[in-house]
């Protein structure tokens, strides 16, 4: 008698992974778009550019991208939380203009400005988590409004005009060992500081909890005010940092310093494999998200292609990884 019963092999098809070798390779894929993108990419530029891997070209490679990198780590904290800033760019420049004005115009040590420049980061970003957590103020509004109120403070402390660094803190910007900019070792050291944060500490685990769900945080007995005001505080420390090391590789506090820098920051995070919905995002995605965008630059500028048609490619990019992420949640 003829039944309608399907044979084992076929019921076996058609099991999550039963595809074999290629739906683990698409699988590998989406959980390592960026990782894959940027290995083609610097395949593509070196096959086509043969300047491209010198090691000259490669650490400026590095020093394009710490300040981009360092940033984005910090924003990486408040869209993991389901959040996130639109100000990292103003408080960054901020951060520098205050630098040059404590150590320049005060006449202070170096160390203590560059102490009192993070906190003048890091009191910004408290800011932020006050006028979010308990002015219940969205993160889009509130960071916004920081974006504007910061720029328009380093305008009136600078008067406009850019703020030379002393000899001092000249050393910020130099190579060590002749070769090793000191840019890429502070990336590397906060990247590692964000990726023991997110997955090493309370507060990284809170980020993850809010940003997946942040009623649920809320009933596990996370305490989600106080958390954001940890999150946003980290955030402009970061961009205190990344607004040092502009300072110092360009010598000096620039009262246009950083301008838009805030969106190559999120743009980073997301190419990096974080969701802009919260509750995904690694350090080391964003540092990769940062390296491509970075490694496009500079590929395109050795390509002579022209700044504006940089800045559609980059849009495109950008379109995809969103794209990945959307395909990546849905699978």
């Amino acid at each position: 008698m003829a039944t309608d019963t399907q044979q084992p092999g076929h019921r076996l098809d058609k099991r999550p992974g039963g595809g074999g070798p290629p739906q683990a390779i698409r699988r590998f894929l989406l959980d390592n778009g960026a990782l894959s993108a940027l290995v083609v990419l610097v395949a593509v530029l070196a096959l086509v550019n043969g300047n491209f891997l010198t090691t000259t070209n490669l650490l400026n490679v590095g020093e394009q991208a710490a300040v981009t990198a360092i940033l984005a780590f910090g924003v990486t904290f408040a869209i993991v939380a389901g959040g996130i800033d639109l100000s990292v760019g103003s408080v960054a420049a901020f951060s520098g203009i205050m630098l040059g004005w404590f150590t320049t115009t005060q006449g202070m040590p170096a160390f203590l400005g560059v102490i009192l420049a993070i906190l003048t980061g890091t009191a910004c970003g408290l800011l932020n988590g006050v006028l979010i957590s308990y002015g219940k103020l969205p993160p889009f509004i509130a960071t916004l409004a920081m974006l504007s109120a910061a720029r328009g403070l380093l305008l009136v402390v600078s008067q406009g005009n850019p703020i030379l660094m002393p000899d001092s803190l000249s050393w910020m910007g130099e190579n060590i060992g002749g070769w090793l900019p000191t840019q890429v070792i502070v990336m590397l050291v906060m990247g590692l500081i964000a990726a023991l944060i997110l997955n090493r500490t309370y507060n990284g685990r809170a980020m993850y909890a809010i940003g997946g769900n942040e009623e649920a945080a809320h009933l596990s007995g996370i305490r989600v005010r106080r958390q954001k005001l940890v999150i946003y505080t980290l955030v402009g420390a970061f961009a205190a940092v990344a607004g040092i090391v502009l300072t110092s590789r360009l010598a000096s506090a620039q009262p246009t310093g950083a301008e838009g820098f805030e969106l190559d920051a999120i743009a980073a995070v997301v190419i990096g494999g974080a969701s802009l919905a919260g509750g995904v995002g690694k350090a080391s995605g964003t540092l990769i998200g940062a390296l491509i965008l970075a490694v496009l630059r500079n590929g395109l500028n050795l390509l002579d292609v022209s700044a504006f048609w940089q800045q559609v490619v980059i849009g495109v990019v950008i379109a995809l990884a969103v794209l990945l992420d959307t395909l990546r949640r849905r699978t």
